[in-house]
């Protein structure tokens, strides 16, 4: 400990101190245009749930149910990002970033869905956001649904289990399209269905919070059946809404729309055929749920044959719209990687997300050894080489469709008794993006077409069911005063947006903190 202490001592005469790991990656590493943004959603930041004509989505009841949230918190204030959005854009825009992805919350455009009229506070609301954006030269990248629809559409006919839900989807996206698009040029239709569906109608975890043994013990629901015909009906509201954008407006407003995936990254718990085959089937299940179908035209062959006559069926006529419409980009939301167990031909847990592929998904290898080092959160392992992996997974599958890592964070655990001082300096999330950077970089070597990576999250927010327990945020937010504190890896994130030497290393004065602790 004393050779360290002289050591920083030494550093620190100087005025820059470099990393104390290593950086082992450069602004210069991607192309010119690439996109550098951070990402949020609307109910984790907004708050304001019940101003401006907004009305109540599934999130704004079930948050308010006892039980559903592990610290019994809600997003009724959350960063009250609805009133301080021309203070995020500042944070932004002095972070250097080039892009901000966030999600229009449905209720505040259609409060009623279709049944209702097109709210022109929620529509001033995002107009203001957007211009404020590109006054500040930050492309705005835009989810259309991320998690939340209004609660209306819930009562009226079940949400996802209806294609009813499909009219409603399309009238949103063509609001969108029709307020926004003139200078929205990236719309993604939905963020991970793939993982959010098995949360709501497998696990019962999520709003409408439907589920069945052995997955879970819900007042209602089917976990063989309903998450794949929920699934069905949003691969089918894709579609509809990419043809509208297609047919009316992506010819004059000029922009490409997508759809982003969760993307964990498998690797076989032991070397043996069966775990390796394990692997696949979990990567099947995973994004290509819903990208098969939106590229191919149908689902993968292994969701067919492990689920059988419970996976539903596309027509002709709608393989025929869905391999016409298609997208123009992949969004990968990516944060960790797993060990994989088959569940077949061995004995195995119950898995709360990849279950239905028959495997089991561990951090914890054949050895016994962890797969790599553990987060704030117990779902969340570092493992950097995994980012490479799943992005040249989707390059091979998919025809190296042009791709963006929408989503990519590390989690701090939190708890009411924190204060910033306990969260600011992050040497943590620090290498954990500068090594996540360094395994994409080297995927684009490979002729990946990846365009742009966004951090998750720009703030602290509710982190849906963990509530404000886990804190991904580049800035600290104090949830009783709704003050912003820059962490340490905001320092690092706009020194390598700057590109130059310099840009490489962080200030001296936070590595003194960095020496004191």
């Amino acid at each position: 400990m004393a050779g360290e202490l002289v050591w920083l001592a030494l550093l620190l005469a100087h005025e820059l101190l470099p990393c104390p790991c290593v950086l082992a990656i450069d602004r210069g590493e991607f192309p010119e245009d690439f996109l550098f943004g951070t990402s949020t959603s609307a109910y984790q930041i907004e708050g304001a749930y019940l101003e401006g004509n907004k009305g109540l989505s599934n999130w704004d009841v079930f948050a308010h149910k006892p039980g559903t949230i592990e610290d019994g918190s809600n997003g009724d204030i959350a960063d009250d990002h609805y009133h301080h959005y021309m203070e995020d854009i500042e944070l932004m825009h002095s972070l250097g970033v080039n892009s901000y992805r966030f999600s229009i919350a449905w209720t505040r455009i259609l409060p009623r869905g279709r049944f209702g009229h097109v709210n022109p506070d929620g529509v001033a609301f995002y107009n203001h956001l957007i211009d404020a954006l590109l006054q500040k030269g930050i492309q705005p990248f835009v989810t259309i649904s991320h998690y939340d629809i209004p609660q209306e559409l819930e009562m009226r006919y079940g949400g996802w289990l209806s294609a009813e839900i499909q009219k409603d989807f399309g009238h949103l996206a063509e609001v969108c399209f029709m307020m926004f698009g003139d200078r929205v040029k990236f719309w993604t239709t939905f963020n991970q269905p793939n993982l959010f569906l098995k949360f709501s109608y497998m696990d019962g975890l999520y709003p409408p919070g439907r589920c069945s043994q052995p997955f879970g013990k819900c007042a209602s629901g089917n976990s063989s059946i309903e998450p794949y015909i929920a699934g069905h009906n949003m691969i089918l509201s894709h579609a509809n809404a990419v043809r509208v954008y297609r047919k009316r407006y992506q010819g004059r407003q000029g922009g490409q729309i997508g759809i982003s995936m969760c993307s964990r990254w498998y690797e076989p718990f032991r070397n043996t055929t069966i775990d390796i085959l394990a692997v696949e089937r979990a990567l099947a299940f995973s994004g290509p749920w819903f990208l098969d179908p939106i590229i191919f035209g149908d689902y993968p062959i292994e969701m067919r044959r492990i689920l059988g006559p419970n996976l539903p069926e596309f027509t002709s006529q709608q393989k025929k719209k869905l391999r016409s419409t298609k997208l123009d980009f992949i969004g990968l939301n990516h944060y960790t990687t797993l060990y994989m167990k088959d569940c077949i031909f061995s004995p195995c847990e119950m898995d709360p997300v990849d279950g239905d592929a028959r495997v089991f998904s561990s951090p914890v290898g054949d050895d016994g050894s962890l797969i790599g080092e553990v987060t704030g959160s117990p779902f969340y392992y570092v493992v950097p080489e995994g980012m490479e992996q799943v992005v040249m997974y989707y390059k091979q599958r998919y025809n190296n469709t042009p791709t963006y890592i929408t989503e990519n964070g590390y989690a701090q655990a939190s708890n009411s008794s924190m204060t910033a001082r306990d969260f600011t300096n992050d040497t943590q999330r620090v290498d954990y993006i500068r090594d996540y950077l360094t395994s994409l970089a080297s995927s684009i070597r490979k002729g990946a077409d990846v365009r742009g990576y966004f951090v998750w999250s720009l703030l602290d927010c509710f982190e849906w069911t963990s509530g404000y327990t886990l804190r991904l945020g580049l800035y600290h937010v104090d949830f009783k005063t709704l003050k912003r504190t820059p962490k340490l890896s905001v320092e690092w994130f706009k020194n390598f947006l700057k590109g130059s030497l310099v840009g490489t290393r962080l200030r001296k004065e936070n590595y003194q903190l960095y020496a004191r602790q």
